[in-house]
């Protein structure tokens, strides 16, 4: 699955860290999602969506 996680971050000037502690996970989860090494949960994807005031299906693609 591909995401625009990276770049909403970047755009925003947060590091993975501050993502992950937004989330309350670790950064190497933010990292593996980031890049495709990992699926999130469907309430992680929300909170993700719900964080950068986007739909999931924006964010996460096949």
């Amino acid at each position: 699955m591909n995401n625009t996680i990276r770049e909403l971050r970047a755009e925003r000037g947060w590091s993975q860290a501050h993502l992950a502690d937004r989330l309350d996970v670790s950064r190497q989860t933010v990292n593996a999602i980031e890049t495709g090494r990992y699926d999130p949960s469907l309430p992680l994807a929300f909170a993700i969506a719900r964080l950068f005031g986007t739909t999931i299906e924006e964010i996460f693609t096949f």
